[in-house]
């Protein structure tokens, strides 16, 4: 009981000699040990990072969620340790409502048919978003977080416990100056020789911690690249979906009556630019949209036929044309003079002209 006493006691008497010594500096009556140059550096240096680190993640996380409600929401459902329920993104909206108006207009009209392809594609580019939105998250947002909730704190511990060893030391420092007598300077002489050698100690354990912050530097410099491969493959997922379906597209006629009333398609004159694209996309049987370009060239180049899959079913606009099924199989020809988007297909004695982005060339 005596002993616990004593230790409380001694205990107040050094939080009390800590708070004198910190009151003192703040108006300038004691004098203050100050870090090495290196040490400071360091400290501004992690601080930085800790700054930077909390800033990038927060505008990285309202890009990839815009929706301040749904970020609180997966907060508050990581903060319980259960899982998000899954909701459909705004892109996968948009098709769902795409794809059901076009199945009220029905698939066989060039309306219904146009709404039920956007909506396919609107539906892939919410696929795509959402696997950069996870790879994000595993490969970028998480090493972040874990050193803002682990490095860091370790760090700032121990520079708050550096802070402390420095006022025990000055506070020593202090009493030396004051004591007058033989025994009490010798006393404090060796309270400074062992106060000085517990600051030494803490500021070495400080300044090994804050040089790690080189490794976080190289650490989130490969989470960059992470992102930023991340960031490459969806937007060229993105491209190849809207340039395959801008083909599709095109391959409807210009002009189509819908009820009595004439309607202009805009969409196959807009240009496309000529990008490179990851090879790390999807291939062209995955997509279902995309074709064979190599095969089409060196058929339009023969005098030769091919036979080809159809990919979805097609409603001919004219009587030059011939209407498709999906997954039919047809005898597809060049004929000298024709659009480069076309062919001529047979199928048993019907004969006639079928857009290539709706077919897939067999071997």
């Amino acid at each position: 009981m005596d002993f616990n006493v004593k230790r409380l006691a001694a205990d107040a008497g050094t939080f009390l000699s800590r708070a004198v010594q910190f009151t003192e500096e703040k108006f300038g009556q004691a004098e203050k040990t100050e870090l090495d140059a290196h040490l400071e550096n360091l400290l501004v240096r992690a601080e930085a990072t800790k700054q930077w680190t909390e800033k990038i993640m927060k505008q990285t996380e309202v890009l990839l969620q815009p929706n301040p409600n749904a970020r609180l929401e997966e907060f508050v459902y990581e903060k319980l340790e259960k899982k998000v329920p899954t909701r459909l993104n705004n892109h996968e909206l948009l098709g769902q409502s795409m794809i059901d108006s076009g199945n009220e207009f029905g698939p066989g009209t060039a309306y219904g048919n146009a709404l039920i392809k956007c909506g396919e594609t609107q539906k892939q580019i919410g696929g795509a978003e959402r696997e950069l939105i996870q790879s994000s998250a595993i490969n970028f947002l998480t090493p972040f977080r874990n050193f803002l909730e682990g490095d860091f704190k370790t760090i700032l511990k121990e520079r708050k416990l550096l802070q402390v060893k420095r006022l025990d030391l000055d506070a020593a420092k202090t009493r030396l100056k004051k004591a007058r007598m033989a025994d009490a300077r010798a006393a404090a002489e060796q309270e400074l020789r062992m106060t000085q050698s517990e600051f030494d100690r803490q500021a070495e354990i400080t300044r090994l911690l804050l040089e790690g912050v080189s490794s976080t530097h190289a650490h989130h410099l490969r989470c960059l690249n992470d992102l930023v491969e991340a960031q490459t493959i969806y937007y060229a997922q993105c491209y190849q979906y809207m340039v395959d379906l801008q083909k599709q597209l095109g391959s409807f006629p210009s002009t189509f009556s819908n009820n009595n009333q004439s309607s202009v398609t805009e969409g196959a004159n807009i240009s496309v630019p000529t990008i490179p694209v990851s090879a790390s996309l999807p291939t062209s049987s995955s997509r279902g949209g995309s074709t064979a370009s190599g095969g089409f060239s060196e058929l339009r180049s023969s005098s030769g036929s091919r036979k080809a899959r159809v990919l979805y079913d097609y409603d001919a606009a004219s009587s030059s044309e011939l209407s498709l099924l999906a997954d039919e199989v047809i005898v597809v020809s060049s004929v000298p003079g024709m659009d480069s988007d076309w062919l001529m297909g047979e199928r048993g004695s019907q004969k006639g002209k079928v857009p290539i982005t709706y077919l897939e060339l067999l071997n």
